[in-house]
């Protein structure tokens, strides 16, 4: 999964998005400027390919959200922790609401995908994490992301837990540094909690080291991905986190990330904000192709046509869900 530099396909774009060993790609604030160009955008990468590419984006909600204007701004997904300490049934029709305003707004601008709901504990200390969790205890955020992806379904997409086994202990940002998560395995369950109870169409592994599993981060360790495979008997798609993040570097340069990721049993590894290195590894990756792999990726194609803009404002499901949204975001 590549990412692009700006609002529309460039030659070079469509080159490599027509690539064989691309099967996806991620969508950033650069790429929007609003809802119209949107829909331009996607229908042009959806005309690429046929099955098309699978359009992804990170639009969780509160600081993580990629388009704004034009779209429901969506609280963080601890306001609805905050909630559930309330009223755990409000808080969770309330989750399933939010939901379906998520994927109903995306999908009406052509996009199939979003990496939520963050399925991380809210243990205090995280630089990266905090109010992107929905709370400190795993029933709490089993229940609420759920719901949250009840939303997501009736809204037309699938979901992304993130990021396994547990990115919420450890304090570093993995974006700019490489956690060591030094708990005992048994001390971890409580994290692994939610990937076990949960119907999820992709899980995301974290680039943190776990030192009861190996030395390596979750991304690039067989044992943890056999782990979530066979323990866990999870069956769709495993997405790395970010390969150009500093928690990936512990491997080496972008070719030995994408070939240690794939040889773990990472379906889809994104090599995001690295143009540079894209066309090295699409020219110098030769793995063995697994039909496998690529028949999970396009399970989470959205099949079903989605409503349009215009529709979507005529949705009294979808009008009461703002009514929500705009109520926890007061």
């Amino acid at each position: 999964m590549i990412d692009i530099a700006g609002t529309e396909l460039t030659d070079l774009d469509r080159e490599r998005l027509c690539h064989p060993l691309v099967g996806g790609i991620i969508l950033f604030s650069r790429n929007y400027a609003d809802p119209q160009q949107l829909s331009a955008l996607t229908t042009a990468i959806h005309a690429l390919r046929s099955p098309s590419l699978l359009i992804a984006v990170d639009h969780e909600g509160g600081r993580v959200q990629r388009f704004r204007d034009g779209f429901t701004r969506l609280p963080p997904m601890a306001t609805l922790g905050r909630l559930w300490d309330r009223d755990p049934t409000l808080a969770c029709a309330a989750a399933r609401q939010l939901g379906y305003v998520l994927a109903s707004e995306l999908r009406a601008r052509g996009v199939d995908y979003s990496f939520t709901p963050v399925l991380d504990l809210d243990y205090g200390p995280s630089r990266v994490i905090g109010d992107r969790a929905f709370h400190r205890q795993p029933e709490a955020v089993i229940e609420l992301a759920e719901a949250l992806g009840q939303g997501l379904r009736q809204g037309g997409m699938s979901s992304c837990g993130k990021h396994f086994p547990g990115h919420g202990y450890v304090i570093p940002d993995s974006h700019v540094e490489l956690p060591v998560d030094d708990r005992a395995f048994e001390a971890m369950q409580e994290d692994i909690a939610p990937y076990r109870q949960l119907a999820l169409g992709g899980v995301m592994a974290a680039h943190v080291i776990y030192n009861c599993m190996d030395c390596n981060t979750a991304v690039f360790s067989n044992k943890w991905i056999d782990y979530l495979r066979n323990n866990i008997n999870f069956d769709g798609v495993v997405f790395t986190d970010d390969l150009s993040m500093a928690g990936a570097g512990v491997v080496g340069d972008m070719l030995a990330r994408v070939e240690t990721a794939y040889a773990a049993g990472c379906d889809m590894l994104l090599v995001c904000n690295a143009p540079d290195v894209v066309g090295k590894v699409l020219a110098n990756w030769k793995p063995e192709i697994d039909a496998r792999r690529s028949r999970r990726v396009e399970a989470l194609i959205p099949v079903a046509p989605e409503k349009s803009w215009e529709q979507l404002q005529g949705d009294t499901i979808y009008r009461a869900a703002l009514r929500t949204v705009g109520e926890l975001m007061a």
